[in-house]
């Protein structure tokens, strides 16, 4: 790494069940004008604008070009897309800084899940053609991982619960939560996960400002800077992966530095309760690691921007002061297959 690059800026929607009235563009603008005021950005500042969305759940090839009409492509802009969580879209627009082309990166991510089945959608990001056709759905492999953490000693049906009850309580004081409050104890949806260990359908949209140096520290008292960040995939086939470890996370986490130095916040993109079991075990986060401040993934899951809020959540923290190194994970795919991890610090106080 040859620039100090940071998180300067972050927006996030108030994530709602549903937002059928507005289109993506709608729902995304008043997130784009809110991360550039805070920095008293414009348009034509940033030197790079990169975006993660996906077509699969939009409906619509190519969908990611009409959101461009949110962030003013003309003049021309230098752009880019991934099929993917925003945290990914952020990947690329830290390495874009990192080769000296630009100074400013605008990184956004949206998604409404609301207009179809989530659970038919995520189905197409298995192996297609031992494990697609048949069907199973995001919840059932997140229950059958729940399984074999319970059958394995690590957790138990109460212990999942805890999470969720944590998650919920702490999201009441994130404006932007979907969920908040008291888990109602909910039937089973796939045993053992019951309604509070799973992550609600939503629709949202956040965004971040990333830069480099000094330009960093004209745009925010406090940046976010980014010490380490490193992403790694699990094997497709899910027979050949033990499902109560994260080696990729692991892995991650080692390259991104987070093992140099204990971190006091955690923000962990676990959707279902159990995914945080693997994820505490994987990343080393020990009861002295303040996690999921924000509520987390429980509390809202805005799918393809649920990754780049825990990005955002954590640079925030530091940006006001509440935090001095975090670490933010994001992930992708069925039961963690793959894994981003980035480290966040403030300068000394």
């Amino acid at each position: 790494m040859t620039r100090d690059i940071a998180v300067v800026a972050f927006a996030q929607t108030g994530h709602r069940r549903t937002s059928d009235e507005l289109s993506e563009v709608e729902m995304l603008m008043p997130v784009l004008h809110d991360v550039l005021d805070q920095t008293g950005l414009k348009t034509a500042d940033i030197g790079f604008t990169c975006s993660g969305s996906s077509d699969y759940l939009a409906g619509r090839a190519f969908s990611f070009t009409l959101a461009l009409d949110g962030v003013g492509a003309w003049p021309p802009i230098s752009e880019s897309h991934v099929e993917m969580d925003g945290a990914w879209a952020l990947y690329e627009a830290w390495t874009k800084l990192l080769t000296g082309d630009a100074d400013t990166a605008l990184v956004y991510a949206y998604g409404k899940s609301s207009p179809g089945s989530v659970r038919d959608v995520l189905t197409r990001q298995l192996d297609p053609y031992y494990v697609a056709p048949l069907w199973p759905d995001s919840v059932a492999l997140a229950a059958l991982q729940a399984q074999a953490l319970i059958d394995a000693g690590e957790t138990d049906e109460p212990a999942l619960a805890a999470i969720g009850a944590r998650s919920r309580a702490d999201a009441g004081g994130n404006a932007h939560a979907q969920l908040r409050g008291p888990v109602p104890q909910g039937e089973y949806l796939v045993r053992p996960l019951r309604t509070g260990d799973c992550p609600p359908i939503g629709d949202g949209a956040a965004a971040v400002i990333l830069a480099a140096g000094d330009r960093a520290r004209e745009l925010c008292a406090r940046p976010a800077w980014i010490r380490g960040i490193d992403h790694r995939i699990e094997a497709h086939g899910l027979g050949v992966r033990d499902l109560t470890d994260s080696p990729s996370a692991r892995l991650a986490a080692e390259k991104a530095g987070a093992f140099e130095r204990p971190v006091d916040t955690a923000e962990l993109h676990a959707p279902f309760s159990s995914q945080e079991v693997v994820l505490r075990k994987a990343l080393r986060l020990d009861d002295s690691v303040c996690v999921n401040p924000s509520g987390g993934a429980l509390a809202a899951h805005p799918i393809m921007a649920a990754g780049l809020i825990r990005i955002g959540e954590a640079a925030a923290r530091i940006h006001r002061g509440a935090g001095d190194r975090a670490l933010a994970h994001a992930t992708s795919g069925p039961c963690l297959q793959q894994n981003l991890v980035a480290v966040l610090e403030g300068d000394p106080r």
